[in-house]
């Protein structure tokens, strides 16, 4: 195994006492025998008398030379070399303490097989020379401490990692120079240091001198001479190092499984009265009891000797487990491979209660015992500070039908007087809906039956000979493929143009004569804004004179104007007889909003079955109108009904088919839905994924909400398409400002979180109150938690129980829960048990696993609910049924606890400990990874700030 050795030794300061018998000892590195290590074919000869005595002696004085290389290689193989190479190199690796300062210096500057520079070995950071006496004479004048570190390598650690020379170890000394001041405690700008290579047979290492130009500084602790191994490790042997890591992390993985499955076989343990702990309830009440009378705070380091044994007991009996006890060894073990790279005795693992790695459980241990007696919930962190994921936040509603869809007649030709009205004096009118005006609509639309193909530049053609004609329909269509783009470039200024010319000659033609039908028209341009400013006053107006006349087109848009209340007081009951006489006269659109009025209850009495039968009205009406037109805005919509089950049977195939028939014009809203049907099919091929993203594309660039928001969560995901961040916010927040709350939501929740953007508070607030501005019961519950927690804002109760009030009245089940824990526990807010468990209620209701396991809590133990095991049995097995392991425990303890409070105790410790287990990250950093220090100064006063006292070693670093 690959390992270096650091000895750190110094010369104290001001001292010029030497020993006797040391410097007998020392004699012989200069007259021994073989010093310049001439062979004299003896060398594999046992080591004689005269080298077996000195050895001794060396032994006797310095002990730590049993850690060096060579009296490894001496006691593998007792040789005259072996035991000669021993003896030069331990006492020359103590000359600090034989010798003083210069005759140091002189000696590892000179010495035989020292790789030089110039006249002497002697080198230090940057290329400028050295003179040797006078770096002697600044090192001997010097008043503080030096110190003396010797690095050593085996030859062919050295040969093959390029650590065999001189220049090399200069690199890397002066590499390190920032982290060697930092070990010794000395400033950096105040570090001297000074090095010489020598190049032994067996061990080639390096000599240091290094000490502070202000004498009061600098010390070395134990700490720092494992900081100065690991990070001389890590560089030297880099390569070798990464392997080990990826082991290490492969037994961590292993680790996390095997303390899963160990407390799920604790779990199977209990259930089956294999494990009855009652020296762990003994332990746990005892701790409750004690802690009761402790004053100040109540944390592991704060506590006297007497309870942090009691604390460490329950942990080491916690950690008596086959599976944890097998887990803790094998991480130790890999631990121990890393640290004997750079430590020559790997340390032997402590008790669980004292591996800094796992100190978290004991103040677990101590919050465990405080919780004995009151009511607690068990649930994981992210049920606590996690915001939930909308379902069904990709679902387009009946109300964005509406709001998105052309409710306008789809074939003007429908409006054509009748017999009786050109009698009256309509001749002239009529003209209007000339062969050649008929025949650019079929071009429009395009016409199957009578075999015309849909061609917008025929279509364009052909309406432009009739504007010149003045005729207003060809007019406004005109205006409408402008805006589109259909037939010629799309252009908003010629659109508004030809529309104001449209409307021009409708004025005159109802100022020569009064017609519904132009009123309609006139009205319904006011209404839109298209070729005058928007106008919904004089709208309602124009609306109003043609449905008096029993106009059904004019009767459903004036509807829609009382029903939002637009140029008109809001009025649902006006809007729902408007809607009625426009279906009772075969509208399918009047029908729609008639069927979507009697679901809710709007204007109307609730009344399924008349829904049902209007929503069948529209559908069949929609049919034979598609049949006509074959428009797109219509085969978006029986779409959107046949998938939904609107008004017919559900039918994917066939809503597949409109979509197709929609989106191959360019319906954003048929683009978005066919790109669901593609990317839910798991078999979707390349081919046809890349032809979705293409849908969702043209959607978004159409402006459709719903489409920026679905490739915004693709982006997000990194879902067929690379993840980006940055891409996914740009789209939520144009689907976002197209009034899209679940957008909203999500832009939120991106900046709160930071998960791949800069946290941002100010912004998440101002994106979760738009969505909770409109009624989006996932923002109102963020809100909520937001202002309760008091974290990122204000701490604000009534303000955070107005949000929270208005998600769980959504049926948000999350708001539900949180209500019923706050009113439960009865610490921000009056305890309230009868407000709890409405609210309980309602979550368990809709299959809430921590509701449900609290009311059956609160039921078996009858504290502050009347005791009812019956109920507290079904809640149980509800959320058992689930995979919460606390409800299964009670379940299977129904009849035999005590105090179901120190049972759980024991159970949630289990659960910390293997959680733990899990998320322990390795006790070594990467190689050539540093701690920021400032970083370590924030996690230091974190740790106080949590209750750690400065002498009780909680805040040890591991390495």
């Amino acid at each position: 195994m690959a390992r270096i050795i650091v000895k750190n030794g110094y010369l104290k300061g001001g001292s010029e006492k030497t020993s006797a018998h040391l410097n007998n000892l020392v004699k012989y590195i200069a007259t021994r025998d073989g010093v310049e290590k001439i062979k004299n074919g003896r060398e594999l000869w046992h080591a004689t008398k005269k080298q077996q005595t000195l050895i001794g002696e060396i032994l006797r004085e310095f002990p730590d030379a049993k850690e060096m290389f060579e009296y490894e290689d001496y006691l593998a193989n007792p040789n005259r070399e072996n035991a000669s190479e021993f003896i030069t190199i331990a006492l020359e690796q103590h000359l600090d303490k034989i010798g003083d300062r210069e005759k140091y210096l002189d000696y590892i500057a000179n010495r035989p097989r020292v790789e030089k520079f110039e006249s002497h070995g002697l080198f230090t950071a940057g290329d400028a020379p050295l003179v040797l006496s006078q770096v002697a004479e600044e090192v001997a004048a010097h008043t503080g401490n030096v110190w003396t570190p010797i690095i050593s390598l085996r030859r062919e650690d050295a040969a093959r990692l390029d650590y065999d020379n001189a220049a090399a170890w200069k690199a890397l000394l002066s590499s390190k120079a920032m982290e060697l001041a930092e070990n010794l405690k000395i400033h950096p700008d105040h570090l001297k240091w000074y090095g010489a290579f020598h190049n032994e047979s067996h061990h080639p290492h390096i000599h240091m001198v290094c000490y502070s130009t202000d004498p009061r500084e600098g010390y070395l602790t134990k700490q720092g001479i494992r900081k100065m191994k690991s990070s001389l490790a890590n560089e030297i042997f880099r390569q070798e190092l990464i392997p080990l890591y990826g082991e290490k992390t492969q037994r961590r993985d292993e680790l996390k499984e095997q303390s899963a499955e160990s407390l799920r076989e604790l779990i199977r343990q209990i259930k089956g009265g294999v494990l009855v702990s009652e020296r762990m309830e003994q332990l746990l009440t005892h701790l409750a009891e004690r802690l009761q009378t402790v004053s100040g705070k109540k944390q592991y380091g704060y506590l006297k000797p007497e309870l942090k044994n009691v604390v460490d007991e329950i942990v080491d009996d916690l950690a008596q487990d086959s599976r944890v006890s097998e887990a803790y060894r094998m991480w130790w073990e890999t631990k121990g491979r890393i640290e004997s790279i750079y430590t020559e005795t790997p340390s032997e693992p402590p008790p669980l209660s004292h591996c800094d790695d796992f100190k978290p459980i004991r103040n677990m241990v101590i919050q465990e015992a405080l919780l004995i007696g009151n009511m607690t919930f068990e649930e994981p962190a992210s049920v606590e500070t996690a915001l939930p994921e909308p379902e069904n936040d990709l679902e387009m509603s009946l109300s964005d039908i509406e709001d998105e869809e052309d409710q306008e007649p789809i074939d003007d030709s429908v409006g054509r007087p009748s017999s009786d009205e050109a009698s009256a004096g309509k001749e002239s009118s009529d003209s209007w809906w000339t062969e050649e005006y008929r025949q650019a609509k079929q071009y429009l639309c395009g016409d199957e039956d009578a075999g015309v193909p849909q061609d917008f530049r025929k279509a364009h053609e052909l309406f432009m000979a009739e504007a010149d004609k003045n005729n207003p329909l060809a007019l406004y269509d005109l205006g409408r493929m402008s805006a589109d783009g259909l037939g010629c470039e799309a252009d908003a200024d010629a659109a508004y143009g030809w529309y104001e010319k449209a409307l021009v000659v409708f004025h005159a033609a109802e100022e020569a004569k009064p017609w519904k039908y132009t009123e309609y028209r006139i009205g319904k341009m006011y209404a839109a804004g298209l070729g005058a400013e928007q106008d919904y006053l004089q709208a309602s107006d124009w609306l109003t004179l043609s449905a008096d006349k029993k106009y059904k087109y004019a009767q459903y848009s004036l509807g829609g104007l009382y029903y939002h209340g637009k140029g008109v007081e809001q009025d649902h009951v006006t809007a729902f007889a408007l809607y009625t006489r426009s279906a009772d006269q075969s509208f399918p659109y009047a029908s729609f909003e008639l069927g979507k009025m009697l679901r809710d209850g709007i204007g109307c009495a609730k009344n399924q079955q008349d829904s049902d039968r209007r929503f069948k009205e529209a559908f069949l009406g929609f049919v034979s109108l598609e049949e006509q037109s074959h428009d797109d805005k219509l085969q978006y919509r029986l779409g959107w009904m046949l998938l939904n089950g609107i008004g017919t049977d559900k039918d994917e195939a066939r809503a597949k088919e409109y979509f197709e028939k929609a989106a191959s014009v360019g319906n954003p809203f048929a683009c978005y839905q066919l790109a669901k049907f593609i990317l839910s099919d798991e078999k979707a091929q390349p081919q046809d994924v890349e032809k979705a993203l293409g849908y969702l594309r043209k959607a978004v660039e159409a402006e459709n909400p719903y489409a920026a928001y679905f490739l915004g969560k693709l982006y997000e995901k990194g879902q067929h398409v690379p993840q980006n961040t940055a891409e996914a916010m740009r789209l939520y927040t144009l689907s976002a400002e197209q009034d899209n709350e679940f957008a909203a939501y999500r832009l939120g929740k991106l900046y709160l979180d930071g998960d791949g953007v800069l946290k941002d508070v100010e912004s998440a607030i101002r994106w979760l109150t738009f969505a909770a501005d409109r009624k989006n019961q996932f923002a109102e519950y963020a809100l909520g938690v937001l202002y309760f927690k008091g974290e990122d804002i204000p701490k604000d109760v009534p303000k955070a129980l107005e949000y929270l009030k208005r998600s769980a009245g959504q049926g948000n089940q999350f708001a539900q829960y949180r209500l019923g824990k706050i009113y439960l526990m009865g610490e921000d807010v009056p305890k309230d048990i009868q407000t709890a468990l409405q609210f309980l209620t309602a979550a368990a209701e809709q299959g809430n696993q921590y509701a449900q396991y609290t009311l059956g809590k609160l039921y078996l133990m009858g504290k502050d609910v009347p005791k009812d095991k019956e109920t507290a049995v079904r809640w149980f097995t509800l959320s058992a049924a689930q995979g919460n392991i606390y409800a299964q425990f009670f379940l299977d303890h129904i009849d035999n606890f005590k105090d179901p409070s120190v049972l759980l105790a024991g159970t949630r410790l289990l659960h910390h400990m293997s959680r733990i287990f899990a998320d322990n990250a390795p006790p070594l950093k990467l190689p050539g990874q540093r701690t920021d220090r400032k970083l370590l100064r924030k996690l230091r006063e974190k740790k106080q700030a949590q209750g750690h006292a400065r002498d009780d070693h909680e805040q040890t670093m591991s390495l």
